[in-house]
């Protein structure tokens, strides 16, 4: 009874901490281009598309956060969201699918993948999941604008899409932009460090200088902000190339550490040690 009693008490006690770390998140909006808005809070940006064919949303966020960001669609448009597309299947990215497929009744569009993994997942709600996948390419003409869905292969995951508005001309490419900081490359999940460069290096070629992108985690950005990044990536993985090479064990590349002008990338989640394992 002891043990029940204290099991009882942990679960109670983190259900606690999981709600009072999303009590003081708002959901702010910004327009960003042509009809579109960008959407912050916690975890993964959102981009917001109202207009008369529906009002479109890429990304959710976490299930705590499900409300208030139905709150904030209402707010911005009078309208609930009638389309979702997942950019992959992180729980930052997809957590409020089912809470929008019940209370909006939207449909969730995502890569096969991504609805693959969303299955084995024992603790992910199946009304949650995707209703239509592709493989490879969809293109929405919606709102007024042509909407492009492209899936990027073995980047940030194996499931990743990026979203780009045409006329707006604003990308939302997923996780595979973290803006001023060290990004995750889920290497358990199909992630892969040279598809990351290789997607991102791809992206980068479809934009010009007036392009807005929405990244994954991080502020607003621009193609040069994006170039930026890529940069860093290619010259912070040569550095461990070199260590590599020199013959350092992982243990000793932790030790020495990259050059002290990445500093500012490392964060909380991605840590400079962190990064160095996934380089490594």
């Amino acid at each position: 009874m002891k043990k029940l009693l204290l099991a009882t008490a942990v679960a109670v006690s983190f259900s606690s901490f999981a709600q009072d770390r999303f009590a003081d998140v708002q959901i702010n909006a910004e327009e960003v281009g042509t009809n579109v808005h960008m959407l912050t809070g916690a975890g993964g940006n959102m981009a917001l598309m109202p207009g008369p064919d529906g009002v479109l949303l890429i990304d959710d966020q976490y299930t705590q956060l499900a409300d208030k960001i139905g709150s904030k669609v209402n707010e911005l448009t009078g309208e609930d969201v009638r389309y979702v597309i997942n950019t992959h299947f992180h729980g930052d990215h997809v957590g409020s699918n089912m809470w929008l497929r019940q209370n909006h009744d939207a449909t969730i569009l995502a890569h096969d993948n991504v609805r693959e993994r969303l299955s084995s997942d024992s603790d992910f709600d199946t009304a949650g999941l995707p209703q239509l996948t592709f493989d490879s390419t969809v293109t929405l003409h919606i709102n007024g604008d042509t909407v492009h869905v492209f899936y990027l292969p073995n980047g940030h995951t194996d499931g990743d899409v990026a979203v780009w508005f045409e006329e707006a001309n604003v990308l939302h490419p997923g996780d595979l932009f973290f803006n001023e900081r060290f990004p995750f490359i889920d290497l358990g999940s199909g992630g892969d460090v040279d598809g990351y460069i290789e997607n991102v290096e791809t992206l980068i070629s479809k934009i010009n200088d007036d392009t807005v992108i929405i990244p994954g985690h991080g502020p607003k950005a621009t193609r040069a902000d994006y170039q930026r990044f890529v940069n860093m990536i290619k010259e912070t993985k040569a550095e461990v190339d070199a260590m590599r090479n020199q013959g350092m064990a992982l243990e000793d590349a932790l030790g020495n550490g990259l050059s002290e002008k990445w500093s500012p990338w490392a964060w909380n989640f991605i840590t400079e040690e962190r990064w160095i394992k996934t380089l490594y």
